[in-house]
């Protein structure tokens, strides 16, 4: 297949292609009689890529894996347990995220006057933004 079919057959653009090529994490076939070929394995090799982005691997960490001996389960794991500590940390982050701005959305709704604490809580005060009275005017 050409590499826009590869392309569309993997869900990728011939662009990301070529940028996984680049970063050696799908090889380039040899140029015969016109286009380049890619396999059924460039194939299978691109959607491992994909899917080990949708679970949250680094390029590199993905580069890791494809590197690794079928047969090397620990190593594999432990990649494995490094990302799903770091997606528990993120999820961590996340929820005191939500919990901040679902209390800032609960002081807004207690008043009907004056400032919302969601805006003031995300305003610079102008003592330490020099001019920035002319700034927040411009975008007013």
């Amino acid at each position: 297949m050409k590499i826009g079919d590869l392309a569309r057959s993997g869900g990728v653009s011939v662009e990301t292609i070529r940028f996984y090529q680049r970063r050696g994490l799908l090889s380039e076939p040899p140029r015969g009689t016109g286009a380049r070929r890619y396999s059924q394995d460039d194939l299978e090799r691109l959607r491992s890529i994909r899917a080990g982005q949708t679970a949250g691997f680094t390029l590199e960490e993905i580069a890791t894996l494809l590197a690794l001996d079928q047969n090397d389960r620990p190593a594999a794991r432990a990649l494995a347990e490094a990302r799903i500590a770091a997606i528990d940390e993120k999820i961590a982050t996340l929820k005191t995220m939500r919990a901040a701005l679902k209390n800032l959305a609960a002081d807004c709704a207690k008043g009907e006057e004056g400032p919302c604490p969601i805006l003031k809580a995300f305003s610079i005060p102008p003592s330490s933004n020099p001019g920035s009275n002319q700034t927040r005017n411009r975008h007013v």
